[in-house]
């Protein structure tokens, strides 16, 4: 935890997503304590840059983009860490477990994932949203994490075919151990790095994909998300109308979103993967000596002797 930690580009990204969580919790909380309200229309403040009295400026409706903002958090991350959730879940089930078990539920977990990466996800994904419509960010958190696991599973499944025949596993298949604790115990840790990655981008994903459908119209009216935000900043003409600070804030926080995750991976790539964090130490090394050289002053040239001579 402390290597993984010593990395300022994992501190910098756990700060914003520790940052994202508090807001998706406190948000709602947040609007209140600052008298703010997503759906407030201000008769009085229509299509108005920032300000003093909004300091993200307002829509067409008179509606406070910072309100907005700060509930939207809290939908874009529950769809994100609910999709997220799933799809990994699955992944590690049928790309581990269904490996590791062999035979007909080797096949049947092969089979499944070429199934379901040969189906267009995400218009269908599309279709059944817009026959669903109104179920708000849960329903539509579910359906991207249940179509978003094929690919994770197809590198998960690749991987454990290698760790299953590795020597320590066939050690231990040869002692008895049983297969639980062959998954659990020992392939699980060296598979730690790729499941955590995976998780990460699956949240970045799922919310890039809510927003996507909320762009396209497929979403509950009564939800708040930075997908919403942005449609409704598209159906309102913001870019012609010059109206940066309605679409801006959404799309920075998605993008501020996937430049964290990616931070954090830098972190568990170096701890998963002992090769880079060896490389990572020899060129510090080598920095090192390199600025050294440079710093120490340069050997002063001796003065040539004089040869007396003899008279």
């Amino acid at each position: 935890m402390k290597d993984f930690l010593h990395s300022w580009k994992v501190r910098t990204g756990l700060a914003i997503l520790c940052l994202y969580g508090l807001f998706a919790i406190f948000g709602p909380g947040l609007d209140a304590l600052l008298r703010l309200d997503p759906h407030a229309i201000d008769y009085t403040a229509i299509q108005q840059p920032p300000s003093t009295a909004h300091w993200l400026g307002t829509t067409t409706g008179g509606e406070d983009v910072l309100a907005q903002l700060l509930v939207g958090t809290r939908g874009s991350i529950t769809v994100g860490l609910i999709a997220g959730t799933i799809s990994t879940a699955i992944a590690v089930l049928v790309g581990v477990i269904g490996t590791f078990a062999g035979g007909h539920a080797d096949g049947f977990a092969n089979f499944l994932t070429n199934l379901f990466l040969v189906v267009p996800v995400f218009p269908l994904i599309l279709v059944v949203a817009g026959y669903l419509q109104g179920g708000g960010v849960l329903m539509i958190g579910l359906l991207i994490g249940f179509f978003g696991w094929p690919g994770g599973a197809r590198t998960l499944r690749a991987q454990t075919l290698s760790l299953r025949r590795r020597d320590f596993i066939m050690a231990m298949r040869m002692l008895g151990e049983r297969r639980w604790r062959l998954v659990w115990v020992e392939a699980m840790p060296h598979l730690a790095g790729w499941i955590s990655a995976m998780f990460l981008h699956a949240v970045v994903g799922a919310v890039l994909a809510e927003a996507g459908l909320a762009f396209l119209g497929i979403t509950s009216p009564d939800a708040v998300s930075w997908g919403t935000m942005i449609q409704q900043a598209n159906q309102q003409s913001a870019l012609l109308r010059g109206m940066w600070w309605w679409f801006v804030p959404p799309g920075a926080c998605i993008a501020l979103l996937g430049l964290a995750a990616g931070l954090v991976n830098f972190g568990i790539d170096e701890i998963a993967n002992p090769r880079l964090k060896a490389a990572r130490r020899s060129l510090v090394r080598q920095v090192d000596r390199r600025a050294g050289a440079a710093a120490r002053p340069a050997p002063t040239p001796a003065a040539p002797r004089t040869q007396e001579v003899p008279s």
